[in-house]
């Protein structure tokens, strides 16, 4: 049963691979934008 799991990881892999060579690497996911402090209090004694 290992030797099955074993030979399925490996023929994934090359799927990738292939897939990768044929259509280009995977979209990676956007990364979120890090949230910027800003002050926005109103100002006094201009």
């Amino acid at each position: 049963m290992d030797y099955i799991e074993k030979a399925l990881e490996k023929l994934k892999e090359w799927v990738d691979k292939l897939v990768d060579a044929l259509f280009g690497p995977q979209p990676q996911p956007e990364q979120e934008p890090i949230p910027v402090p800003v002050d926005d209090r109103p100002r006094r004694g201009y």
